[in-house]
């Protein structure tokens, strides 16, 4: 059976085709006005009319677009009385603290769309106040006359004891709406979270649901799989009905490729740089994948298990501009696929690709390995325009284009490496996505990082990672334990309540299981996540002093919340090795602007290489996905696999 990742990203569609021992690679343009058609069309391009009895593993954007566009269903909350506005008070936090005219964005659902229900179950999970009928039939006759999209609901203190929750679900069912509860979808405290995270699931449901049946029918002949934010795949049905989990679809395809990639070559620690033409993500692997549930997402908080990365939009689609303050400026708007660079012919915007392109660290000839044609006099007439204005050479302009995606990406580097209390110095930065091999290296020496590990075909990683991605379904129970030696049979006793609903959940399946759990110190308002050991306490106190810079042996650990990982681990890809036959490797002497100085660099063809083969930077490589640009600083190896070993 051929197997196909596909990751739908803001640019261009990825494809990898794996029969079981070749690994094949293709990418179309996307269509973000409907992702379904750019998939069918690189299936056909790949396949042929063959397009059955395939499995597939798809990353998707589209609840991710529908969230950032506010292009979501029309959703009514119904909530405990007087709760109605958390969603919109939330945590008083100002978004940025000393910006005068900061507002923050409109809550998902609008004042008169929050009903209150006179209803109340305590933190122990004993019901104080039923339901009433009369309350909930009250309302159903004001949702059918504001014609909602979806209903949600979120309780106080339901995670303890969904009964109120699941009344109000069972009576207002016949209304046909898609309805999301809490107590199912996020069953932990915190009801501001909670509520956030709800609201969002239901908000998605109806276009992701609608998007996922839609990809079925085409694909009725297929296997096909989802991409989940937390690494790993479910099925299009699983997705529909809780589209919040899939926000990080595409990037944590992107992680799961880089971490096997670091376990294949040995490397325990790697930082994975994923650039593409929209956004660039970046997360740290230090002997196994970091995994967070306290994400926002345009301002709205989302709490469900997520691979832990941080996107940031920089990518090579990303616009240059000056700013109100007159200096230049790069993204977060992004040209897109359509129109595009400046290069790609239909635009007028200078983009990060159209200063590479200036810089000649493009080759126009060999655009998507040759097979898409661009055009250098409609980047260096976009840079010119702006090179006016701020008095500067195109090449000057072009530089500083480069430097300011640059610093933007470094900090995100630095966010995901000394902000969780990692020294990037100590890892190997592995870099892919279409456009990350051009600013791999400097990124690297901005950093003090001494290795960069270039995988072959980086332009489609994700899309290969998500072959590579188990299937999996994430549980949670929040229970507040003291974390004591006996509480040891209490903390069992919840893992194995959260382990016997994964098995009626996913029957006849053969399950693994993975525990972790929420700690924090006495009287803390926050917790940390670790997996889960009979030696859990030294672990927090270890964990704890490496993100906080201290810890407190002398203070009770309570525990929070805990969680299981149910597992299906699917066949696994092996990763073709290189023939070891060598090669003649050709190069031509090519020139390109680096420092604001033209230098001659050696150029080649990837395809060439075989195990064994040094080069020194300065170096272009080229390949059909990506380009890679070796500074002068690196010394570089070719492994087994294929990857490209650049160290200083």
């Amino acid at each position: 059976m051929i197997r196909v990742g596909i990751d739908t990203g803001g640019t261009f569609t990825d494809f990898v085709f794996y029969d079981g021992k070749n690994v094949q690679t293709y990418k179309v343009p996307s269509l973000p006005s409907n992702p379904s058609k750019a998939i069918l069309k690189g299936l056909k391009d790949g396949l042929g009319e063959g397009i059955r009895n395939i499995e597939i593993v798809h990353g998707t954007t589209v609840a991710t677009n529908a969230l950032l566009e506010r292009k979501g269903a029309k959703v009514a909350l119904i909530t405990t009385k007087g709760f109605e506005d958390v969603i919109e008070i939330g945590r008083q936090n100002r978004g940025k603290l000393y910006d005068l005219f900061w507002e923050p964005r409109e809550p998902l659902i609008k004042r008169e769309l929050r009903f209150g229900v006179n209803e109340r179950t305590n933190f122990q999970g004993k019901v104080i106040k039923n339901v009433r009928l009369a309350d909930v039939k009250k309302i159903s006759s004001k949702l059918k006359k504001l014609k909602v999209g979806g209903i949600a609901i979120s309780f106080l203190h339901s995670y303890a004891n969904p009964k109120n929750e699941e009344r109000v679900e069972y009576l207002l069912k016949p209304l046909g709406i898609p309805i999301s509860i809490s107590s199912r979808i996020l069953p932990e405290f915190r009801e501001y979270e909670r509520t956030s995270t709800t609201v969002a699931n239901c908000y998605l449901l109806p276009r992701v649901k609608s998007y996922m049946d839609e990809l079925s029918k085409k694909l009725y002949e297929s296997r096909l799989f989802i991409m989940q934010s937390s690494g790993g795949v479910v099925s299009p049905i699983q997705a529909g009905e809780e589209p919040v989990r899939l926000l990080f679809s595409g990037p944590a395809g992107g992680v799961v490729g880089g971490f096997k990639i670091a376990e294949t070559i040995g490397h325990k620690k790697v930082i994975t740089y994923d650039m593409g033409g929209t956004s660039t993500d970046v997360a740290l692997y230090d002997g196994a994948l970091r995994f967070t549930t306290e994400t926002y997402i345009d301002g709205i908080p989302i709490k469900v298990p997520m691979v832990d990365v941080m996107s940031i939009g920089a990518g090579g689609g990303s616009i240059a501009y000056i700013d109100p303050g007159g200096a230049l400026n790069v993204g977060p708007m992004s040209a897109g696929a359509d129109p595009g660079p400046a290069c790609y012919g239909k635009a007028l915007n200078a983009t990060v690709t159209d200063a590479n392109v200036v810089l000649r660290r493009i080759n126009p000839r060999w655009f998507l390995g040759g097979r898409m044609e661009i055009f250098p006099e409609k980047s260096r007439a976009a840079l010119v325009r702006l090179s006016e204005k701020l008095k500067l050479s195109i090449i000057q302009l072009a530089e500083g284009i480069i430097k300011i995606a640059n610093s933007n990406m470094e900090r995100a580097l630095r966010v995901i490496s000394i902000g969780r209390g990692f020294d990037p110095r100590e890892f190997a930065l592995i870099s892919f996505g279409g456009a990350g091999g051009l600013h791999a290296c400097e990124l690297a020496l901005g950093l003090g990082i001494q290795t960069v590990i270039f995988p072959r075909e980086p332009g489609t990683l994700s899309a290969l990672g998500m072959l590579m991605a188990d299937s999996f379904k994430d549980y949670s129970l929040t229970t507040f334990l003291a974390g004591e030696k006996p509480n040891l049979k209490a903390i069992e006793r919840s893992f194995r309540v959260l382990e016997d609903k994964a098995r009626k959940d996913l029957p006849g399946e053969q399950l693994r299981f993975e525990r972790f759990f929420d700690a924090r110190y006495k009287r803390q308002s926050h917790e940390i996540t670790i997996p889960y050991s009979r030696d859990f306490i030294r672990i927090f106190h270890q964990a704890h002093k490496r993100m906080y810079g201290y810890c407190k042996h002398e203070s009770d650990i309570e525990i929070v919340t805990l969680r299981v990982r149910a597992k299906i681990e699917k066949e696994k890809i092996e990763l073709p090795r290189l023939s070891t036959t060598p090669k003649e490797v050709e190069s031509k002497k090519e020139k390109l602007f680096y420092r604001e100085k033209e230098i001659g660099v050696h150029s080649y063809r990837r395809h060439d290489f075989f195990p064994g083969f040094t080069f020194s930077g300065p170096a272009l490589i080229l390949e059909s996905t990506s380009t890679l640009f070796i500074t002068p600083d690196f010394w570089c190896e070719v492994d087994e696999w294929g990857n490209i070993m650049a160290r200083v």
